[in-house]
């Protein structure tokens, strides 16, 4: 209940005594808790919130500051910067997530390279650093220059050779086991909130949960580091998702800067959403996208305030990271794409195409990955994390290394996939044979026969294809940071890009087929192989994230291609539906419910036809109701009945026999009222009455001091009657964000409904274990 119309009820008393409390030789009764007390409202770890008192709790404390606004000048200050301080937050939030954002970007240009070489005029250089400066870098080879040598070149003079090969694949192996190490070690030892993507604890604590220091300062610190490590050490894990994670630590530590936002949960969240929002803004460069992605896939409540501050929030995000220039292109984008043809009706055949393989490999990693996920939890496999990843970095790195599509990082994979053949590119995907007597403009190369490094290269692509498929099942889940974004974009990017050379080599060898005759001349250049890795990326996040409308707008704010986006629709959809076929949790949902998360799924559809009577507690065989009375319970008994059980409120009724209902109270609200009371009000002990009424009950003049508590008593507990169909009751929890309902029958209180009693039974009812709801 709100704090002004408390204080209207606790009121009555505090100002003068009544005859009856004179005559209990009380004096001057002090109702103490017109004074609001520390932590009053505030919650337990594992809890969940209630939205609707946290609502009305900042009505009423912004009614209070507009009242006071009309008193002085200073009030009136006051009250504008109360109403600018969510502003002021978006923007803090902005530039520290943009500039962490670009840190990371730039301290894993540089590891990623660390495990192949280094440079002598400036060891902080990454390799593409280090020849851009120098001199004696040709076009052709653009990647060789004399001040950065590999390991090998380094230590025995050689570059070529089986030795130096060796060489560089074994230093190569340790680089990345010294840096998941160090990464699972920190996370350990630190912050073990910090491993994983963070998305689907995000979501859930968006929805209402409460996970202490999931937020923290040591969580934002570890993660940032550990993420650098983790993406250095070449496992195929992305920054993506732990990005949102960071982003929303920098909006959590702002939050605590400001009353506002700091005491009251509900208010916290709007911000939480926003800052989901600039995470994404800066690790795609992809601000609206970030936005939409924030509405569609994470928050569970998004007011039209907190859309447009996410705007913001994003908007700064994305400055400050387009300040800091990471990739050195004066880019945003993350793999920035220019192609120079249009795309033709028959080429929606193969991207739908695409969007199937995109569904079912959605599918195929989603079962397999939480197969894995429920195996480490179950067997002893779990208690070896540090053992889990170094194997799996062991692994990764040996067969890495080999393929040069699997060693470089998978964000330059992506690139590379995605780039077009101009004639300047360098590139094995592009080696096609020319046309000696070609004179065309350098921009529309006709479509070419493949030469031999294409299909040298198809062989390399088809083997990282199988390898990231497997790998990125074990990868995603271990106790590191870790990204499902850039490895899900790279399994569709390399299938897409194969798809569209077949393509491409049937269009140049059969351009008299019907399908090609309407639209492919001979000596045109009519595909383009890189737009099929676009789309294919596009369908493979989608059929494990089950996002659409955000992932086409984060692929072409990606990407750049804007005239793009009907095929990225095309494929997003189509993903979609073939994944949803199978099943209908993405991969956040998936490991939402692999960790008992309470989290209610607005998209889960109720459909059985149970009532309220069914699932509320106590059931026939379980004692009765845990209850207070109104004016017959002592200190004592309050006590006792907190220490026996472990609810988290208790009804108020009028007694035991009508059972007529008056309100609710906390069972954290009660224990800190009553300690506090035993502090600062004396004569409050055991057998003092504690009263939630207007007015004190009448006591002999020998009783001890009672203990007035009506400003703690929530008068308007939600009600439901016994007869309510469950389904209408989902739909209050979900929409109201309730804790717990009361069930009454014409007054009388029967029982209660929990969030989790809720959960339990919608697990019931598709036949999965009810216990599995583990927290409170």
């Amino acid at each position: 209940m709100s704090g002004d119309m408390m204080e209207e009820q606790g009121e009555g008393v505090s100002g003068s005594a009544t005859p009856t409390e004179e005559t209990n030789g009380t004096g001057n009764l002090m109702d103490f808790l017109d004074e609001p007390f520390p932590d009053v409202g505030t919650y337990e770890d594992f809890h969940t919130i209630d939205w609707l008192r946290e609502k009305s709790r900042d009505t009423d404390r912004h009614r209070k500051i507009t009242s006071k606004s009309k008193e002085s000048i200073w009030e009136f200050i006051k009250s504008l910067l109360d109403a600018w301080s969510g502003w002021v937050v978006m923007l803090l939030i902005g530039l520290l997530s943009g500039t962490l954002a670009g840190v990371i970007d730039l301290a894993v240009d540089w590891m990623t390279d660390l495990k192949e070489g280094v440079c002598l005029s400036a060891f902080y250089y990454s390799h593409e650093q280090c020849c851009w400066t120098s001199n004696e870098t040709t076009f052709d080879n653009r990647d060789k220059c004399p001040q950065w040598q590999t390991w090998a070149e380094l230590m025995t003079g050689h570059a070529e050779g089986a030795g130096s090969y060796l060489l560089n694949y074994f230093l190569y192996i340790l680089w990345a086991l010294l840096f998941s190490f160090l990464a699972v070690s920190l996370v350990r030892v630190f912050a073990p909130y910090a491993c994983g993507s963070g998305i689907p604890e995000i979501k859930t604590i968006l929805s209402g949960f409460i996970i202490r220091g999931y937020l923290g300062k040591w969580t934002l610190l570890i993660k940032t580091v550990t993420l650098v490590l983790a993406v250095s050490s070449g496992l195929s894990l992305g920054k993506e998702g732990p990005l949102v994670h960071v982003a929303c630590c920098c909006g959590n530590l702002f939050c605590s800067l400001f009353s506002k936002y700091s005491k009251n949960e509900g208010k916290r969240r709007e911000v939480l959403s926003a800052a989901a929002a600039a995470g994404v803004s800066v690790a795609f460069g992809a601000p609206i996208g970030g936005v939409l992605f924030s509405l569609e896939e994470v928050s569970y409540y998004f007011p039209l305030k907190t859309l447009w501050r996410s705007f913001f929030a994003a908007l700064v995000a994305a400055f400050t990271l387009r300040s800091i220039n990471p990739f050195g292109n004066s880019r945003l984008v993350l793999f920035y794409v220019e192609y120079h043809t249009p795309w033709y009706m028959a080429e929606l055949v193969p991207f739908i195409l695409l969007g199937v393989f995109g569904g079912l490999w959605g599918t195929l990693f989603i079962r397999a990955n939480i197969a894995w996920c429920r195996r480490r939890k179950t067997t002893q496999l779990g208690r070896y994390p540090v053992l889990e990843v170094i194997a799996v970095t062991a692994i990764t790195a040996l067969v890495a290394f080999p393929n040069p599509y699997t060693r470089r990082s998978t964000s330059e994979l992506i690139s590379e996939l995605f780039n077009d053949c101009g004639a300047l590119e360098s590139s094995q995907l592009c080696d096609y044979v020319n046309n000696p007597n070609m004179s065309r403009p350098v921009d529309d190369i006709p479509d070419r026969p493949a030469g031999p490094g294409v299909y040298s290269a198809l062989w390399q692509l088809a083997l990282a294809l199988v390898f990231k498929i497997v790998i990125t099942i074990f990868t995603f889940g271990m106790k590191i940071p870790a990204g499902l974004f850039i490895p899900s974009m790279a399994v569709g990017a390399i299938a897409g890009r194969i798809m569209g050379i077949a393509v491409e080599q049937m269009a140049y060898h059969h351009h008299d087929w019907i399908i090609f005759k309407n639209w492919c001349r001979p000596g045109a250049d009519c595909v383009t192989p890189g737009l099929y890795a676009m789309v294919g990326a596009a369908a493979c996040l989608g059929g494990v994230t089950r996002m659409t409308v955000s992932l086409v707008v984060i692929m072409f704010e990606l990407t750049g291609g804007l005239e793009y986006i009907v095929p990225l629709m095309a494929a997003a959809v189509t993903s979609k539906w073939v994944a949803d076929a199978f099943g209908k949790e993405g991969i956040y949902e998936s490991h939402i419910q692999l960790n008992g998360y309470p989290y209610l799924d607005v998209r889960d559809e109720f459909t059985h036809r149970t009532l309220a009577t069914d699932v509320m507690r106590p059931r026939r065989s379980e004692p009765p109701l845990a209850v207070l009375t109104q004016d017959g319970t002592t200190v004592e008994d309050v006590e006792t009945l907190i220490k026996d059980t472990d609810y988290n409120g208790f009804p108020v009724v009028v007694s035991r026999e009508s059972e007529r209902l008056i309100g609710f109270v906390q069972r954290r609200d009660l224990t800190l009222a009553i300690k506090n009371a035993r502090q600062k009000q004396e004569g409050v002990v055991s057998s003092s009455v504690v009263y939630f009424t207007e007015d004190g009950p009448a006591l002999p003049a020998s009783d001890p001091q009672p203990l007035k508590l009506r400003r703690i008593l929530n008068l308007s507990p939600f009600t439901v009657t016994d007869h309510t169909p469950m389904e209408t009751v989902v739909d209050i929890f979900r929409k109201l964000g309730l804790r717990q309902c009361l069930v009454t029958r014409s007054g009388r209180l029967l029982g209660i409904i929990t969030k989790k009693d809720v959960l339990r039974h919608m697990a019931q009812m598709m036949n999965q274990d009810p216990e599995s709801i583990m927290f409170n």
